[in-house]
């Protein structure tokens, strides 16, 4: 009778303590899983067997646990209570990810799945992205692919970093609703948002946690008991030296360190601010975290407010906070003179030269921008060739200026080593057909993608009938990386120097474009809109941003080598490739 009994009635955090194994490639700490290493876990994954919610919302910073929840979640339902599974993540390449990185190693290393479900892609009825077990299945999917999130029904909905889909799935419409669609059969479906906040108004996962119940994780002082939520602005430290950071009590004043602080995240409860009305919502920052020490946070938060762009990855990646901006702000405001200064020859800090160019109807605009340790930039030489770009004489002046050497302060001459072309115009051959006569000095030709979050650089592909190598560039993620920097006031990583060569008439065009948020078939999004006619000054700094990450120079050793007097790197036995395959 003992074999025939069914298995133990089991919670999410029981089944996770008695089975779960953390794989060695995938954890910082291997071995079997202890829900109380991290106490403020317990809830969030018991939710899943408490048949009064039907959705949990997890809006969280790093550092906190969140993936190897989803795993434990995964493994309760194929093991415990065996259901149609859908794990959604941004694109369908971070799903593939997910599942050989992540899920295989869970399955491999925890003996209550084996037998259940194989981790072998090859295995049958299983392939990377589709996996089946006992009466049930999982299905790795991403938000940006409407194929994948139109067919099975499930039961389980996982949807993770919901900040980072797309707005649309093709034109399938909102990937979060298509999701919890394929659930809307089941009379005990579950599912869940989970992801690290973003933009205030915009952020998907902060909608959703204003809909829930709004848990927040209260801790007992260890000195006078009062329970509060911990914050960012009770962590204190002297004379901005961050090792000396703790934790201050609101009630009495008393100091944590972190091992104090550890202890009483373990004495903690989650407190709702109103009715749960079927849907939890928990919210965590990074103090929580017992892998965090607060004297990491310091330093990271002293580093991060040097520029906007840094301190808005801090707020939403360590303080679990959405960034809030003044929407339709631009950078009216700079006073440029402080970032000009008189100088003729390149910088001594300055180790590399790039150009970005944009191609208009009738003439060519460009510049070319040195850049040292830290993405410090100085502006070299703006330039404009007046010209049809369809004249072989407009591209022999083009030549000309980015083929020429300039003199350094340093006493050598430097050539520019990278150049993006924009090939998005009237002109797309003629890019194509001058970036494939010069492939070999780093001149390549790129195309703007507004959409968000997309990387500054992405891989190059080479499907034209030219084959030359065609970079797309996120414009957005650049333009707002361009006018974080800036606003830095200080002579720091990612200064932007002018020399007296600039005049009004670019420093315009450098901010003729502001932020406005738009509703797009009923969502919010922030576009970039012109403010005035031109704006060349800012498409060519786009540019040029995307040809050094395309370089991706090792500043010290080329500054070492300015040093030295040499402007060329020796030829090495064993050849250094960039991140595509050209040498360096």
């Amino acid at each position: 009778m003992a074999v025939m009994a069914p298995p133990p009635k089991l919670k999410v955090s029981e089944w996770a303590d008695r089975y779960r194994m953390l794989s060695a490639e995938a954890s910082a700490e291997p071995g079997r899983w202890d829900t109380s290493r991290a106490e403020y876990q317990r809830d969030i994954m018991d939710a899943f067997v408490d048949p009064s919610i039907h959705t949990i919302v997890w809006m969280s910073s790093a550092q906190t646990g969140k993936t190897e929840q989803l795993l434990n979640i995964i493994g309760y339902f194929i093991s415990q209570d065996p259901s149609p599974i859908l794990m959604l993540q941004p694109t369908l390449e971070m799903a593939q990810t997910f599942s050989k990185d992540r899920l295989a190693p869970m399955i491999r290393d925890t003996k209550a799945l084996h037998g259940l479900i194989d981790y072998k892609a090859r295995a049958s009825g299983n392939t990377i992205l589709h996996k089946t077990f006992p009466g049930g299945h999982i299905t790795m999917a991403g938000a940006n692919s409407p194929a994948s999130l139109a067919s099975r029904p499930v039961r389980i909905v996982l949807c993770d970093e919901i900040d980072r889909y797309p707005p649309s799935a093709g034109a399938e419409g909102d990937p979060v609703n298509l999701a919890f669609k394929r659930s809307t059969t089941f009379w005990n479906k579950k599912r869940m948002l989970v992801s690290t906040p973003t933009i205030k108004g915009l952020s998907r996962i902060e909608m959703a946690y204003e809909e829930s119940d709004k848990r927040k994780f209260h801790v007992p002082c260890p000195q006078c008991g009062k329970t509060q939520v911990l914050k960012w602005s009770n962590v204190v430290w002297e004379n901005d030296d961050p090792f000396t950071a703790a934790y201050a009590c609101e009630a009495c004043g008393s100091l944590w360190s972190d091992a104090q602080r550890w202890g009483a995240v373990t004495k903690g409860r989650w407190i709702a601010d109103r009715e749960t009305n079927g849907v939890a919502g928990f919210w965590l920052n990074e103090i929580y975290s017992p892998w965090v020490k607060l004297s990491e946070m310091a330093a990271n938060f002293l580093e991060a407010k040097k520029s906007p762009h840094t301190l808005k990855t801090f707020v939403n990646t360590s303080l679990g906070e959405t960034w809030e901006e003044d929407q339709g702000e631009g950078v009216d405001d700079i006073d440029f003179s402080q970032h000009v200064s008189d100088y003729e020859k390149v910088p001594a800090k300055a180790a590399v030269l790039v150009a970005g160019v944009d191609v208009q109807d009738d003439r060519l605009e460009g510049e070319i921008k040195a850049f040292g340790e830290g993405e410090e930039s100085w502006g070299i030489k703006p330039f404009v060739i007046h010209g049809s770009p369809a004249l072989d004489s407009t591209w022999q002046q083009l030549e000309d200026i980015i083929f020429d050497e300039y003199d350094s302060e340093l006493g050598v001459k430097l050539p520019v080593s990278c150049t993006c072309i924009d090939s998005g115009g009237h002109f797309t051959d003629e890019v194509y057909k001058f970036c494939k006569r010069h492939a070999m000095r780093r001149v390549y030709a790129v195309k703007g993608s507004s959409t968000p979050g997309k990387p500054i650089v992405s891989r190059p592909s080479t499907s034209n009938k030219y084959g030359v190598k065609l970079f797309m560039v996120g414009t957005d993620t650049a333009k707002e990386l361009i006018y974080a920097r800036l606003k830095i006031e200080e002579h720091s990583p990612g200064y932007y120097h002018f020399s007296d060569r600039y005049d009004a008439e670019y420093f315009a065009q450098l901010t003729a474009e502001k932020v406005v948020t738009r509703y797009h078939k009923g969502f919010q999004r922030r576009e970039w809109v012109k403010t005035r006619a031109r704006n060349e000054a800012l498409d060519i700094n786009v540019y040029a941003l995307a040809a050094v990450r395309i370089l991706n120079p090792n500043y010290k050793a080329v500054a070492h080598r300015h040093k030295n007097g040499i402007n060329r790197p020796k030829r090495k036995k064993r050849r250094q490739t960039d991140n595509w395959g050209d040498i360096i």
